[in-house]
C-alpha cells in the first residue's frame, strides 16, 4: 500500500452564543481535517481545531512531498520523517500539521488490519469514565444558571464536572465554585480550569481560597512555559495540579514531568505529535506513576484512552457545547448508563467527517 495523495479541509462556523474561559472568548468554532489516500481505496482521516480561525493543517502542501508513495504502515518512520526541527516540528503549527498527518496514518493503518484503533494499540478496557467540561462564562449566565447546568451533567452519571476559573476576581470565582459544588454533593469530581489566566502568586491565592471544595485538579493555573511558577504553587496547595494541553511531543512532555508539580497530565493528540507521540508521553508518564488526562473533543480520546491504563477520566463536550460539531461526525458518541464513554468499534479511529453537516461551512 502506498500514499497517493494528502490533502487538508478547513470548516468554520459562528457560535449560537459566544463561551469565555479565564483567558478567551469564543465567537466561533471550526474543524480542520487532513485526508490522506492511498493506492487500495483506503482513506486517513485527521482532526484538529482551528486557532484563532487559523487552519491548523496549513503546512500540509510543504509536507505532502516527504509522504507521496511511501507505505503509510510506517508510522515511527514517518512521523521522524515529518519531524525536522530546523524546517518543521518542534512546536506550533507545524506539529499540529505532522499530528494531523499522523492521526490520520494510524487510521489506515486500522482501517487495513479490520480493526478499531483501541485494539490495535492494546485494549485496556472497552469504555472509559469521563467528565464533563463545561461552565464557561456567558453573557447573562448567573451562579444559579451555572449550578442547573453542572446538576444536568451529573444527572448523565457521569464521574464529575469541570468549570472555567479565571475571569473574575478570585473571591468571584471562589463563590462560583463553592455554588458548584454544594449543587453537585460531595461525591462528584470537580475540576477547575484556568486557562493559564494566573500568575503563580495569585494562583496560591485563589487555591487556599477553594481548598475547602474538594478539588480534584486545578488545570492550567499559570503559563504553560512557567514550570517555576507550577513548582511554587504545587508546593503551596493540596489541590493537585494538571496540564499539558499546551505541550508539544515527548520532550515537552518530559520537562514537565521534571518538575515534580504536575501528578495529572493533558496531552491533546491532535497537537502534540498525533497518536505516536501520546503513547510514547503515555509510557513516560506510566513510568512516572501519573496520570493522563487527554485534553480536547472525546473523538480520539476515547479511543487512547480505552487502551492506555493510566487514563484516569477523558473530557466529554456535550452536545449543547457546539451543535454543528455535535452533528459534523457520522457517529456520536454517547455516554452510557454507567456514565462512561464507550469505544467506537468500527476499524479505524472511529469516525468520518459528515459533510451533508460540515460542506455549509466550508472555508478550503
Amino acid at each position: 500500500m502506498k500514499i497517493t495523495d494528502v490533502k487538508q479541509e478547513y470548516f468554520r462556523w459562528e457560535k449560537s452564543r459566544p463561551i469565555t474561559n479565564g483567558m478567551h472568548t469564543y465567537t466561533h468554532c471550526g474543524l480542520a481535517v487532513i485526508t490522506v489516500e492511498t493506492d487500495q481505496e483506503i482513506t486517513g482521516y485527521g482532526l484538529s481545531g482551528p486557532v484563532l480561525g487559523i487552519n491548523p493543517f496549513m503546512m500540509v502542501d510543504e509536507l505532502k512531498d516527504r509522504l507521496i508513495g511511501q507505505d503509510p504502515m510506517r508510522t515511527e518512520w514517518l512521523w521522524d520523517r515529518l519531524y525536522v526541527p530546523k524546517l518543521t516540528g518542534r512546536k506550533g503549527i507545524s506539529t499540529r500539521t505532522i499530528s494531523g498527518i499522523d492521526m490520520a496514518l494510524w487510521d489506515i493503518k486500522a482501517k487495513s488490519l479490520g480493526l478499531p484503533l483501541y485494539r490495535l494499540l492494546g485494549e485496556y478496557r472497552r469504555s472509559v469514565p469521563v467528565y464533563i467540561a463545561g461552565g464557561y462564562y456567558e453573557p447573562g449566565k448567573g451562579i444559579a444558571d451555572l449550578q442547573r447546568e453542572m446538576e444536568g451533567y451529573m444527572e448523565q452519571g457521569v464521574s464529575g464536572v469541570k468549570m472555567k476559573v479565571g475571569a473574575l476576581s478570585i473571591r468571584e470565582d471562589a463563590a462560583r465554585v463553592k455554588a458548584v459544588r454544594e449543587a453537585i454533593g460531595p461525591r462528584a469530581l470537580l475540576m477547575l480550569d484556568a486557562n493559564c489566566a494566573y500568575s503563580s502568586h495569585r494562583a496560591v491565592q485563589f487555591a487556599r481560597l477553594v481548598e475547602e471544595y474538594d478539588i480534584y485538579c486545578l488545570e492550567e493555573p499559570v503559563a504553560p512555559h512557567d514550570y517555576g511558577g507550577m513548582k511554587r504553587l504545587a508546593d503551596k496547595t493540596v489541590i493537585p495540579l494538571a496540564a499539558g494541553e499546551n505541550e508539544y511531543t515527548k520532550w515537552g512532555f518530559k520537562e514537565l514531568i521534571d518538575t515534580g508539580a504536575v501528578p495529572i497530565l493533558n496531552p491533546a493528540p491532535f497537537l502534540m505529535g498525533g497518536v505516536t507521540e501520546f503513547l510514547k508521553t503515555a509510557a513516560l508518564s506510566q513510568a512516572h506513576c501519573l496520570e493522563l488526562a487527554p485534553h480536547g473533543d472525546q473523538t480520539i480520546n476515547v479511543s487512547l484512552g480505552a487502551a492506555v491504563g493510566n487514563v484516569s477520566y477523558i473530557e466529554y463536550y456535550p452536545p449543547a457545547y457546539d451543535e454543528v460539531w455535535q452533528n459534523a461526525f457520522n457517529d456520536s458518541l454517547e455516554i452510557d448508563r454507567e456514565g462512561r464513554l464507550p469505544a467506537p468499534e468500527r476499524p479505524g479511529i472511529g469516525f468520518e467527517p459528515d459533510y451533508s453537516v460540515l460542506d455549509r461551512f466550508r472555508i478550503i
